[in-house]
């Protein structure tokens, strides 16, 4: 095995030195709920019959304690294209469960919202806020103290992070997720993405646009460009929490069925001998994997909010500079729209995660020697499937099949991972320069300030931003609204950015997990609602922003002198005054922008 870049060695073992405490308590806790806490042979006879009663021809193996019962967590719904498949699992998955001589339940349902629905709308603002609903439900399904395994149904954007937030609080069981795969290519990226610029400058009519998102997003399955919700699934993959290449196989196919079968009986056998517990298997090694596997792919930005915190449920500390340092120690990869030209199953037929993992263990960038739980050895994890009859066969992608997409990591499309950290005077951020011409790396212009995207519209619609501009989005924090992402904003920009202008976006919010071709300073900390910098900026101010030096700077304005601009007041409608005590407790982005993961912390 290649040996360990020394610099991801260096990130790896100062994480390890910082998490030490926590990841010890963190420990001490799942061994004792192995030792002490809830099984089945634990719950008294009338607990137990109730955890049963309804299980059918189950039934007996379960009473008996015959073999190891599985539980479901399923985020299925059939509003959200990528979760639609997930229906017909569960009863899929106890046949397979029998086949491997255990059992399966559905220990609960979570919520899966969509992005793609609620983008630019009121729904938005509970997004991020969703993924803590999902881990708290999740943490709700395995209380029951039923299970000794656990299947994760789930694959879009805060779905993923959530699940696995709340399972590692039952950190002492085995656990694999199980993805639903992609939807097959519709209308190509760059006539989508030119029907939306032609719309925001009024050259296109709702119903010609409607008819090029509706060819877009046409069938169940993920949406195929790589945002969030694909980047999960490489992450998981590389944390070794899935079946080996399980992540872009096309839902209703043999294959993926087959990849849900090996998943079942994978998690059977690991539940028998009660084997790489969840909370083993993401240690500092597999995070490292997820942030290595992130950058080399330009993958999407709402992970250095979602790995942080998913680090954190499992007692590791990790923060914005150690992903910079990996940033620079790894080389873009691989160009997947909107970075590139062609979708994940593009990618995937180009060699995929195979290929990925492959390439990035021969350089020394992975930590092949991680425990992870989809197979015996992290290596299998550079293999991809296919059926051979009925048979699943792994075999290894030795080279690109489509070097325009992805390349060795000797002949890379960028010397480094490009999400940089940028601070100054405005404060922290992420700037993810994969996708943005390098020209553009640094950009110095006078600054308009905003409260939300409407506004921002609004005086592009009226031409008021048609010059060299930092447009600066506000109170768009955590504790503010919840953070939405403000993709909205994409089209309008580019079309400044296509004018000829320098362009930029400074915010506290998020963009989508499908940053684009503007430069953005994102998730900037401290957030403006409770006086950050960022609420000190005035219109006219000249910002700079330099991804090669790292700098954020407000140009010859003390900040500190002035006094911040007035808050909107708190979002209220569509729901969002029910979640008004998760944006109060919130955190900062960069720890995860949680508001129960401090109170976690304290507890242990």
């Amino acid at each position: 095995m290649t040996s360990l870049d020394p610099r991801v060695g260096k990130v790896t073992d100062r994480i390890i030195e910082r998490s030490k405490a926590s990841r010890r308590r963190y420990l001490e806790l799942i061994a004792a709920e192995a030792d002490r806490g809830m099984r089945r042979e634990r719950l008294s006879c009338g607990n137990f019959a109730h955890g049963f009663a309804a299980s059918g021809e189950d039934k007996p193996a379960i009473k008996g304690l015959r073999g190891p019962n599985l539980g479901i967590v399923t985020a299925y719904n059939d509003m959200l294209s990528a979760h639609q498949p997930y229906g017909r699992y569960p009863e899929q998955m106890k046949i397979y469960a029998r086949e491997a001589g255990a059992t399966a339940q559905v220990a609960g349902g979570v919520p899966a919202m969509c992005d793609g629905v609620t983008q630019g709308q009121p729904g938005m603002d509970l997004s991020l806020a969703s993924r803590d609903v999902i881990a708290l439900a999740t943490a709700v399904a395995l209380s029951h103290g039923m299970f000794d395994g656990v299947a994760m149904l789930g694959i879009c954007d805060k779905i993923v992070p959530g699940l696995l937030i709340g399972a590692l609080r039952f950190g002492h069981l085995p656990m694999l997720l199980v993805p639903g795969g992609p939807m097959p290519s519709g209308l190509a990226n760059k006539e989508k993405q030119r029907v939306r610029q032609l719309y925001a400058e009024g050259k296109a009519s709702r119903e010609e646009l409607l008819a090029a998102e509706s060819a877009s997003y046409h069938g169940a399955g993920t949406c195929t460009f790589y945002g969030t919700a694909n980047s999960n699934q490489m992450m998981m993959e590389l944390m070794g929490l899935h079946i080996p290449g399980a992540a872009f196989a096309n839902p209703g196919t043999k294959l993926r069925q087959a990849l849900t079968r090996a998943a079942v009986h994978r998690l059977a056998a690991l539940a028998k001998n009660r084997a790489r517990p969840l909370g083993e298997v993401v240690d500092e090694k597999a995070i490292v994997n997820a942030a290595v596997g992130l950058l080399a792919t330009g993958g999407s930005t709402n992970h250095a909010i979602h790995l942080p915190a998913i680090a954190r449920a499992a007692g590791i500390l990790i923060n914005w500079q150690d992903l910079a340092e990996l940033s620079a120690a790894v080389p873009l990869i691989a160009r997947v729209y909107p970075g590139g030209s062609g979708d994940v199953n593009d990618f995937h037929a180009a060699g995929g995660m195979a290929f990925t993992a492959r390439t990035l263990l021969d350089a020394g960038l992975l930590h092949g020697d991680m425990l992870p739980a989809g197979a015996d050895d992290f290596c299998a994890f550079a293999t991809n499937p296919a059926l051979d009859g009925e048979e699943l066969r792994w075999s290894e992608v030795p080279a690109s099949r489509d070097p325009t997409m992805l390349r060795p990591v000797a002949e890379p499309f960028l010397a480094d991972g490009g999400m940089r950290l940028v601070a100054g005077n405005i404060g922290r951020a992420i700037f993810k320069t994969s996708a943005v011409a390098p020209e553009r790396w640094t950009i110095e212009a006078a600054c308009r300030c905003f409260s939300d995207q409407d506004q921002v519209l609004a005086a592009f619609q009226a031409g008021e931003l048609d010059r060299d501009v930092a447009v600066v989005v506000r109170f768009q924090g955590p504790r503010a609204n919840g953070m939405p992402e403000l993709h909205k904003l994409t089209p309008a920009l580019g079309v400044l950015q296509d004018r000829g202008h320098k362009v930029m976006l400074i915010t506290d919010g998020r963009m989508s997990g499908a940053s684009g071709k503007v430069p953005a300073a994102i998730h900037c900390c401290p957030e403006a609602l409770g006086g950050g910098p960022l609420a000190r900026l005035a219109d006219g101010d000249i910002v700079r922003l330099c991804a090669d030096k790292g700098t954020l700077e407000a140009v010859g304005v003390d900040l500190a002198a002035r006094g911040p601009a007035e808050a909107p007041a708190p979002p209220v409608g569509t729901g969002r005054e029910l979640f008004a005590f998760m944006r109060d407790g919130a955190d900062d982005a960069e720890r995860g922008a949680s508001a129960m993961l401090d109170m976690m912390e304290q507890s242990l």
